[in-house]
C-alpha cells in the first residue's frame, strides 16, 4: 500500500468516527410531543404528553388508576416519527392505527399503547 493510499484510509476511517461521535444520543428518540386525552375518576377532561419519546419502545399510555379499563381517545402525533397506536396494553393486538409525523385522530380513536418508528 503507497503512502498516499494509506493516508487516505486513514483519513476515511477518521471521519467515519468522527460522524458515530457527533450523532446525539437523541437520534433514538422521536423529537416533539405525543398528546391524548382522557377522563378523570372525577369526570374532568385531562390532557397526558409523551415528550422526546424513544423509538421503538412501547409506552402504555397514563390514564386514572382507579378507571379500570379507561382509554386514552385523540391521540395527536406532534413528533417527527410514526406513531403506531394500538387498543390494547403492551402494543398488543390487532387493532392499530398509524398516525404520521404531524397528525391526529378524532375522539373516537381510542388508545391504550404506542410505539414510535
Amino acid at each position: 500500500m503507497s503512502l498516499r493510499s494509506l493516508t487516505v484510509a486513514v483519513g476515511a476511517a477518521a471521519g467515519a468516527a468522527a460522524l458515530l461521535v457527533a450523532v446525539p444520543s437523541s437520534a433514538l428518540a422521536a423529537n416533539g410531543q405525543f398528546r391524548y386525552s382522557y377522563t378523570t375518576a372525577d369526570g374532568y377532561e385531562a390532557v397526558g404528553f409523551l415528550n422526546d419519546p424513544t423509538s421503538g419502545e412501547c409506552v402504555n399510555l397514563a390514564t386514572p388508576a382507579a378507571e379500570p379499563g379507561a382509554v386514552s381517545r385523540a391521540p395527536k402525533n406532534h413528533t417527527d416519527a410514526t406513531a403506531i397506536v394500538f387498543l390494547d396494553t403492551d402494543c398488543e393486538g390487532d387493532t392499530y392505527y398509524v398516525l404520521p409525523p404531524g397528525k391526529g385522530a378524532s375522539d373516537r380513536l381510542l388508545a391504550r399503547s404506542v410505539v414510535f418508528s
